[in-house]
């Protein structure tokens, strides 16, 4: 393992997009899109990958009980499950007005329940929700269905149920075990409930358990990440992600304003922690692949890494990819490769649109030649910490620029640079964010005047 600089974590943390899409979502060309362009990238892109690789599902369940102050999703803090049923109906009726678009059924090779807290839902209203998208779809022979669980309220039975609707891959959200940091998060749960719904998905059959640990937390300390990676180890989940905190109290306001910045971990503290957590990781057999994620050499992250086939959306880090991913629920994004489509931010407005009999979007970007040739490298970079342009289909203009601006990294070791290609060194990897920035050319074009980012430590 290489030793960590201290000058160049000053050097380079700086804000950086975290890459789950190019363009950034700043840079979406929102007056260049239309719902009407939406239809026309969905249209084409169905027709050419539905029956050759099927389409991915992501739906999001926004509603949890109490307010998580590390968490920036979209949610809606309320006890009244009483939410339930409508906003289920109201998911099925935009996959109703999805499949209606469609010429032939849509082959499912990936469904993830996001939220929220899908584990908010009762087992008889997840199994509606699920039913009915089954039954306007067909299920592709080798598919990957996968839920995000709460251990304070996964129930056996939601195990059992969604691994009877064919769900074999369960993260649970632990973050930290540390009491004085789960009091400053507001998120509250013993050891004793991540280790019982990690043995129940072991039990019922499971074939992949993740943990999802975050390290700059508010209050959090060094000896904390020791403690949580050594409780983590013990359960041995089949992978983890252990996330940086991205403190962004402009952004998401009540939630991350409850403590000071003081409180935070930054720069060389900060770190420190992953450093220190991926060393703990690996010597017990843990893989690091692409950013903040981690796999045992058994899992199918760690296979499709291998194989070079690994994946990055907006669900993060998939084993597999589709063309076609189509969100579902309030908030969800859409990707049609040639596309991006964003639905309502509010429930309200988000059911006001479906009453309508039409697609809950409310913003998008139409990506050109040039946003589909730069997306590949960066989704190269961040997915295999390599990318090339020796196909000229993946040449642009300004790669001598961008190669001009790699100049410094490569001084400091972090890239290889070469006539025709760019490779990340182990000591580049926890900079790929800012390796990434080099080739984003909409914002080199428009560098922000106010703070869009986290930083990139």
């Amino acid at each position: 393992m290489y030793k960590m600089n201290n000058n160049l974590i000053q050097k380079y943390n700086i804000p950086c997009p975290r890459y789950t899409s190019y363009p950034t979502v700043p840079y979406w060309e929102e007056n260049k899109f239309s719902y009407e362009k939406w239809l026309k990238t969905l249209h084409k892109s169905f027709k050419e990958t539905n029956s050759i690789e099927g389409i991915s599902l992501y739906i999001h369940l926004p509603f949890c009980e109490s307010l998580c102050t590390f968490c920036g999703c979209n949610k809606r803090i309320t006890k009244q499950h009483s939410v339930e049923l409508p906003y289920i109906k109201a998911v099925l009726k935009e996959w109703s007005l999805y499949c209606e678009q469609f010429k032939e059924k849509p082959i499912l090779k990936e469904i993830h329940l996001g939220g929220g807290t899908p584990t908010f839902f009762s087992v008889e209203n997840l199994e509606v929700l699920l039913n009915g998208i089954f039954e306007k779809s067909e299920i592709a022979s080798e598919y990957e269905f996968s839920f995000e669980g709460h251990p304070n309220n996964t129930t056996k039975e939601h195990l059992q149920t969604l691994y009877d609707l064919g769900f074999r891959r369960v993260s649970f959200g632990v973050q930290d075990y540390s009491l004085t940091v789960q009091k400053a998060i507001h998120r509250i749960q013993p050891f004793e409930n991540v280790k019982q719904v990690t043995d129940w998905a072991r039990e019922i059959g499971y074939t992949s358990v993740s943990h999802d640990l975050v390290f700059g937390l508010p209050f959090q300390h060094l000896s904390d990440i020791f403690d949580t990676i050594e409780k983590t180890i013990s359960l041995q989940p089949d992978r983890l992600a252990f996330y940086s905190y991205a403190h962004v109290p402009w952004i998401k306001g009540n939630g991350q304003r409850g403590f000071k910045d003081e409180d935070v971990p930054k720069d060389a503290q900060k770190r420190k922690m992953y450093e220190k957590g991926k060393q703990l990781l690996s010597n017990k057999g843990y893989v690091e692949i692409g950013m903040d994620h981690f796999a045992l050499e058994s899992d199918s992250l760690y296979t499709s890494y291998q194989n070079n086939v690994m994946h990055r959306n907006f669900m993060g880090y998939t084993s597999s990819k589709t063309q076609l991913m189509i969100g579902l629920g309030v908030s969800s994004i859409g990707d049609t490769l040639y596309s991006f489509a964003q639905n309502e931010k509010t429930i309200e407005d988000y059911y006001t649109a479906l009453q309508h009999d039409k697609l809950p979007i409310v913003r998008g970007h139409i990506l050109n030649e040039e946003d589909l040739i730069i997306r590949k490298h960066i989704l190269d970079l961040m997915c295999h910490f390599h990318t090339s342009w020796e196909d000229s289909e993946k040449y642009f203009p300004e790669i001598i620029e961008t190669l001009q601006s790699l100049k410094e990294m490569e001084k400091d070791n972090l890239v290889v640079l070469n006539q025709n290609n760019i490779k990340v060194t182990e000591a580049g990897k926890p900079y790929i964010r800012n390796i990434c920035m080099a080739f984003d050319l909409r914002l080199k074009r428009n560098y922000p005047e106010t703070r869009l980012f986290s930083m990139a430590i």
